[in-house]
C-alpha cells in the first residue's frame, strides 16, 4: 500500500516559510486505491521536540483541524501523516516543513526607517532609493531568516545578492489595516566576515499611481521600510540586525521608478547598496508601529514564464517587438548600445494602421475626468556601455503585447529580447481540450486573461486601471478556481473587501482602494451596487464550494450579514423617482434605490449619456441579486450551524423572490425586461416559477434568434446564458452561440487575432481601431461552460468529494477533456464520438465518488479508480 502524499498547511503548499497561523489547517491526499479514511495519526517535530497524536477516527484529509497546541512566532515544524483505511494501515508520508512567522508585536525590535526627502517629486517622476547598513558576521551561521515589509514597493541584499524571488513585495493591500510581511531564509547568504545587508524602495502601490484617476499618495506621503534579520549561530545563540538609525539612503539609479508610468534607469550611476560610498546620507526613523503587520495566506508574485517575441519589425526610426501573446509584465531587453544610449520601450496592446504600437485606447478617459490621462507604461534605459549588459525593468509592471524601442542604434531581433510573465504564483489546476481548435484558442486565450489579471489582487485589466473590481470577481471565480488554486488568493482579497465596507454595509466597488477611489473622491456615491457587492457573499461560497474551506464563510459572515441589511433596508425604505402612485406591498422588498452598474456593457446599450444612465432605474438587476444571494445566505447558515438564520434568509429570498415576480413578470408567464440578460438571469437565480420555466425559456430563445443568434449579454449574465440554455434543453442553441463567429461573439475575438478576452465585444472594430482594455477576464468566464456543460463537471460537495460527470456533446465536437486537480486528488474526464459509439473515460481520486450520466445512458455511481462509460 502507497502512503499518503501532496501534504499542505492552509492553502499555501507543502512548506510555506512565515506562516499567519498559530493552528493551521493541515491536509493529505489518500493513496491511491483507497476508497475510505478511517483514522489518521500526525508525528510532529515542533522546535526540536517530537508530537504524536496518536490514531484519530476521521475520514477526511483537507483542512484538518492542527491537532497540537498552539504554535508560537518563529516556530520551525515538521510533520508527517499516515492513515488507516479500507485497505489497511498506511506507511508515514514524507515529512513537510513549515515555519510560523513573528505573531506578537513584540516580537519586533526593528525601527521603521525612511529616506529623508528633501522634497518629493511629482507622482510617476519619483526615484526608487537605496538603503543600506553594513554588519559583522562574527561565528558560522546555523539558520538566519530575514522578515521584512515597507510602505511602498521593496527589494533586499545582501552583499548585492537580492534575496527571494518575490516581486512587488509587500503587494497591494488596504495599507492602514492590514500590511503583509515577508520572510525569506537567507543562511545560506551568510558567512563570517562583513555584510552589506541593502534595500531598494520605491512608491509601488502605497504612494504611487493608481487606478483610472492615476492618484497619488492614497495611503501615505512617504515611502518605508522595516527589516528584521535573525541569525542564530552554530553555538546557539542569536544576533538581530534591523532597520535602525544607523541606515544611510541616496537615490539608486532607478530614478524614476512607478507602477503604471513605468521607470527610467541610469545605468551609468552607481547607485546600488554595493556601489560607491559617496552620496550616502543618514535615514530618519519613522514611529509606524507593527499593529498592522499581517502574514498574507497568498502566494506571492513571482516572474513566472518567458516567452520569444514572435518579430521585430522597424517601422521608420523605431522598432516594434511582437510577443505574440498579450501579458503581464515586461520585457528584458539584451545589447543597450554605447555608454550614453537612451532608449525608450513604449508598452500597448495593439498596433495602429502604420503598424506602431498605438495606446490612445489604454488612455484613461471617463465621465469624472476633465481630460484622458496618459496611458504610462514607459520604460527608459541610459546605457552604461558594458558589454553583456541587460535591461530589466523592477517595481513596475505592463500588460502589453507590443513594445516600441525608440533610440537603439542597431537592429535588433527576437533573440535580444525576452518577455517576462509576471503575476501571483498560482499553482496550475485545471485544463481543458476539445477536437475544436478555435474553442481551444478561446480557452487558452480566457487562461492568459486571468494570467494577466491575477497580480496580487483579481484586477479588470493589467494598463488602464489595475482595479480588484468586485463584480468581475464575483462571476469569474468559478471559472478561475477550475484553472487554479484561487483559495488563499482569494481569501486575501476578501479580507481587504471586508474591512474596507462601510459602516452602513454599503461593499465599495473596488478593493483594496484609497481614498480618491471609495468615500473621497467622485466615485463615492456609485459604491455599493448589487452584482458588486453581493462578492461578499457570492466568492466565499464558490471558494467553499471548490476547496471546502468553512472558515471562509465564518470569516465573511459578518459582512455578508452587513451587505443584505443594507440591500434590504433600501428595498423598505426608498423608491425610485419614476413610480408614481400608491406603494404597493411588494415594493417593500423591491430593490429600486441607489446605484447600480447593472448589465454593464450589454451590445447596442453603450452608455453615451452616463447621468442617464445613473438615473435609470435597475431594480430588476438589483431584486434579482438580493433574492439569490439572500438564498446564498440560508445554504452558508446551514454549513455553519446557525438554524435561525437558515430560517431569516430563506424567508427573505422567498420574499425578494415574490417581489420580483410582483413587479417583472406578467400573469401569462412572459418576464419583463425582456433583455436576454433578464431572462436568463432569471432562469439561473430560480425566479421563476417551475410552471412558467417553458414560457421564459421560449422567450429567451426568441431574443437570442431575434438577435440574429448572438447574445446580447453584459458582465453578469454572460456566464449564465449558456449553462442556463443547456439546463434548459436548449444545449444545440447554446453551442450556436458558442461557435457564433461575426460580432458580438467570442469567436469574433479569436478569429481577430486575440490572445486574451477583449472589454467591449468590439474591442477592435472592423477598421482596426481598439476600444478600452483587450485582457479583461470577465467574459471569458464562458469556458467555465465548457468545464461543466461540455465535459460536464461539476461539485455534488464541497471540494468535488463527491461530484457529478455528465457530458453534453454538441457543436460538432467529436472529444472533449478536462483534468482538474481537486483537494482530494486529480479528476479525469474524456469522451469521444466514433464509429462505436459515445465513449468516456473518467478517473475518480481516492476517498471520493461520482456520478456519471452519458447521453442515452442511465446514472452510475463509481468509486476510485478508472472507468470506461458508454451508453
Amino acid at each position: 500500500m502507497s502512503v499518503p502524499d501532496f501534504l499542505a498547511v492552509e492553502h499555501l503548499g507543502a512548506c510555506p516559510l512565515g506562516l499567519g497561523e498559530r493552528s493551521p489547517r493541515l491536509s493529505w491526499r489518500l493513496p491511491e486505491g483507497t476508497a475510505a479514511q478511517e483514522a489518521y495519526r500526525i508525528l510532529a517535530e515542533i522546535d526540536g521536540t517530537e508530537h504524536d497524536t496518536g490514531w484519530i477516527e476521521g475520514g477526511d484529509g483537507v483542512l484538518v483541524a492542527w491537532p497540537f497546541a498552539p504554535l508560537g512566532s518563529a516556530a520551525e515544524v515538521a510533520w508527517q501523516v499516515r492513515l488507516r483505511t479500507d485497505l489497511g494501515e498506511s506507511g508515514w508520508s514524507q515529512r513537510a516543513v513549515f515555519e510560523t512567522g513573528l505573531l506578537d508585536e513584540g516580537d519586533w525590535s526593528a525601527d521603521w526607517i525612511r529616506p529623508r526627502e528633501p522634497e518629493v517629486a511629482p507622482a510617476g517622476l519619483r526615484p526608487a532609493y537605496a538603503l543600506r547598513r553594513r554588519f559583522v558576521v562574527d561565528r558560522p551561521v546555523r539558520r538566519a531568516r530575514l522578515y521584512a515589509t515597507a510602505h511602498g514597493v521593496y527589494e533586499t541584499f545582501l552583499d548585492g545578492t537580492r534575496i527571494g524571488d518575490v516581486e512587488l513585495a509587500p503587494g497591494y493591500t488596504h495599507y492602514t489595516r492590514r500590511l503583509p510581511v515577508q520572510a525569506y531564509d537567507v543562511t545560506a547568504l551568510l558567512a563570517p566576515g562583513e555584510v552589506t545587508f541593502g534595500a531598494l524602495l520605491s512608491d509601488g502601490w502605497f504612494r504611487g499611481q493608481l487606478g483610472i484617476f492615476r492618484a497619488a499618495d492614497q495611503w501615505g506621503e512617504r515611502t518605508a521600510f522595516l527589516a528584521q534579520l535573525e541569525v542564530e549561530y552554530v553555538d546557539g545563540s542569536v544576533t538581530v540586525f534591523g532597520t535602525d538609525a544607523g541606515w544611510e539612503w541616496r537615490v539608486s539609479t532607478l530614478i524614476r521608478a512607478d507602477l503604471i508610468a513605468g521607470v527610467t534607469e541610469d545605468r551609468r550611476g552607481g547607485g546600488g547598496a554595493n556601489g560607491p560610498d559617496a552620496g550616502w546620507d543618514p535615514v530618519e526613523v519613522a514611529p509606524l508601529g507593527y499593529e498592522t503587520l499581517i502574514w498574507s495566506p497568498a502566494p506571492p508574485v513571482r516572474r513566472i514564464e518567458e516567452l520569444r517575441p514572435r518579430s521585430v519589425a522597424r517601422v521608420g526610426d523605431r522598432q516594434v517587438v511582437d510577443l505574440g501573446q498579450n501579458i503581464n509584465g515586461w520585457v528584458r531587453l539584451e545589447r543597450l548600445g554605447p555608454e550614453g544610449t537612451e532608449l525608450t520601450l513604449t508598452h500597448g496592446e495593439a498596433l495602429g494602421p502604420d503598424g506602431d504600437v498605438t495606446t490612445e485606447h489604454l488612455k484613461p478617459a471617463v465621465p469624472f475626468l476633465p481630460e484622458p490621462l496618459p496611458a504610462g507604461q514607459i520604460d527608459t534605459v541610459v546605457s552604461a556601455g558594458r558589454s553583456g549588459d541587460a535591461f530589466e525593468p523592477r517595481h513596475t509592471t505592463h500588460g502589453f503585447q507590443y513594445v516600441r524601442i525608440e533610440g537603439h542604434p542597431e537592429e535588433l531581433s527576437p533573440a535580444d529580447l525576452t518577455g517576462v510573465v509576471v503575476h501571483t504564483d498560482l499553482r496550475r489546476t485545471g485544463w481543458f481540450s476539445c477536437s475544436d481548435e478555435r474553442i481551444n484558442r478561446l480557452h487558452e486565450a480566457a487562461v492568459w486573461s486571468f494570467r494577466g489579471n491575477a497580480c496580487e489582487i483579481p484586477t479588470d485589466c493589467p494598463h488602464r486601471e489595475r482595479a480588484g473590481w468586485t463584480g468581475d470577481w464575483q462571476l469569474y471565480v468559478p471559472t478561475a478556481a477550475f484553472l487554479y488554486d484561487v483559495a488563499g488568493f482569494s481569501a486575501k482579497w476578501l479580507a481587504d473587501v471586508a474591512v474596507e465596507q462601510w459602516e452602513d454595509g454599503t461593499v465599495a466597488n473596488i478593493s483594496p482602494h484609497g481614498p480618491m477611489e471609495g468615500r473621497q473622491g467622485p466615485t463615492a456615491r456609485l459604491q455599493g451596487s448589487a452584482g458588486w457587492g453581493d462578492a461578499v457573499v457570492i466568492v466565499p461560497w464558490e471558494l467553499y464550494s471548490a476547496y471546502g474551506d468553512e472558515r471562509i464563510l465564518a470569516d465573511m459572515w459578518p459582512s455578508m450579514v452587513r451587505w443584505l441589511e443594507r440591500a434590504e433596508r433600501m428595498a423598505a425604505s426608498g423608491r425610485h423617482p419614476a413610480r408614481t402612485g400608491p406603494r404597493a406591498p411588494h415594493e417593500r422588498y423591491l430593490w429600486d434605490t441607489g446605484f447600480h452598474w447593472g448589465e454593464w456593457l450589454e451590445p447596442g446599450n453603450d452608455v453615451d449619456d452616463f447621468g442617464v444612465f445613473l438615473a435609470a432605474d435597475k431594480s430588476d438587476v438589483a431584486t434579482a441579486y438580493l433574492a439569490h444571494s439572500a438564498g446564498l445566505m440560508a445554504r452558508i447558515a446551514q454549513v455553519l450551524g446557525r438554524p435561525a438564520d437558515v430560517v431569516r434568509y430563506r424567508e427573505l429570498a422567498e420574499r425578494v423572490t415574490a417581489a420580483w415576480r410582483a413587479e417583472f413578470a406578467m400573469p401569462d408567464g412572459m418576464v419583463r425586461p425582456a433583455t436576454q440578460a433578464n431572462l436568463a438571469r432569471a432562469l439561473a437565480f430560480g425566479l421563476v416559477p417551475e410552471e412558467h420555466r417553458a414560457t421564459v425559456v421560449a422567450q429567451l430563445v426568441e431574443r437570442i434568434r431575434a438577435a440574429g443568434t448572438h447574445l446580447a449579454t453584459g458582465f453578469l449574465a454572460t456566464p449564465l446564458l449558456l449553462p442556463t440554455l443547456v439546463e434548459h434543453g436548449r444545449a444545440d442553441l447554446a453551442y450556436e452561440l458558442l461557435l457564433q463567429d461575426s460580432p458580438p461573439s467570442w469567436l469574433h475575438m479569436i478569429d481577430r487575432g486575440a490572445s486574451t478576452i477583449w472589454e467591449r465585444w468590439n474591442g477592435i472594430d472592423h477598421d482596426g481601431t481598439p476600444h478600452e482594455s483587450l485582457n479583461h477576464y470577465s467574459k471569458g468566464a464562458v469556458i467555465s461552460f465548457l468545464h461543466r456543460c461540455t465535459v460536464g463537471l461539476r461539485p455534488l460537495e464541497p471540494a468535488y468529494r463527491r461530484f457529478r460527470v455528465a457530458p453534453v456533446p454538441g457543436g460538432g465536437l467529436t472529444s472533449a477533456s478536462a483534468t482538474l486537480e481537486t483537494p482530494y486528488g486529480r479528476i479525469e474526464a474524456a469522451w469521444r464520438i466514433a464509429a462505436e459509439g459515445f465513449r468516456l473515460e473518467v478517473t475518480v481520486p481516492p476517498g471520493t465518488s461520482a456520478e456519471v450520466a452519458v447521453p442515452a445512458g442511465a446514472v452510475r455511481l463509481l468509486g476510485p479508480g478508472r472507468h470506461v462509460v458508454t451508453p
